[in-house]
């Protein structure tokens, strides 16, 4: 694992090859993963469908790093047993479509699960207001959640900066997760940004050198990288 200072990454495995996933994630955790990533997709919540429990109890047998699950799903109330009996280690849901937002979150603390809310590219920050002081981490997507190999969108970057920035004021210990399009080039901008924890999928696991070259040019990029507001003066600058 790394040192508390440094960032975390979170590979995901939505864009590994599933012939051949556990060595895949054996060779992502050797490189120095933090965490796998498991993006869970029902075809109602986003345009797609992907893995479920099973696949979590797979690679709970191969891997001791954290499997963080993250529910674009309808009701993902549902399903949160099976993914705990499984072997999930924390769940990501999203304030989208979510009208008993506490509660589900409530639930997953009575699991004895880590727990994240994940907010769209379109959603505000401000979204996160009555929610964040119950959570463990905030995933902001920079891209629209469904599908691999994706454009970053750059017009998110102030907004990470305003989680952050209510995070700090809030609840200090709360982690801010980003997902979508990040590789080596736009790492740096997403960490000055406010970042802390960087999950990506086809940098890593498409990376024509490997998983293992693929994890040190992304933590190469970041090393070093100091977070810097981007989002214009906070609430007690304004107040001067």
């Amino acid at each position: 694992m790394s040192d508390p200072g440094t960032v975390r990454i979170a590979p995901s495995i939505l864009a590994a090859d599933f012939a051949c996933l556990g060595l895949q994630v054996a060779e992502a955790e050797r490189a120095g993963a933090d965490r796998i990533h498991v993006d869970v997709m029902d075809g109602h919540f986003v345009p797609n469908l992907s893995m479920g429990a099973a696949i979590v109890q797979s690679l709970r047998r191969v891997t001791r790093l954290p499997l963080e699950v993250h529910l674009m799903i309808t009701s993902p109330d549902f399903f949160l047993d099976e993914f705990t009996q499984v072997g999930s280690d924390s769940f990501l849901v999203h304030w989208e479509g979510n009208n008993n937002l506490h509660r589900t979150v409530q639930r997953i603390r009575a699991l004895g699960k880590n727990v994240g809310v994940a907010i769209n590219p379109a959603t505000p920050s401000a979204a996160l207001e009555e929610i964040v002081q119950d959570l463990d981490q905030v995933l902001v997507m920079t891209v629209d959640p469904g599908f691999g190999h994706q454009q970053f969108i750059r017009m998110v970057l102030p907004k990470i900066a305003r989680v952050r920035e209510l995070v700090e004021r809030r609840t200090p210990g709360c982690a801010v997760e980003v997902d979508g399009g990040i590789d080596a080039t736009t790492a740096p901008a997403v960490v000055r940004a406010g970042a802390t924890v960087l999950v990506a999928g086809s940098s890593i696991f498409g990376d024509a050198e490997g998983v293992t070259a693929a994890m040190k040019r992304l933590r190469t990029a970041v090393d070093g990288t100091q977070f810097t507001e981007l989002a214009g003066p906070t609430a007690s600058q304004r107040s001067r």
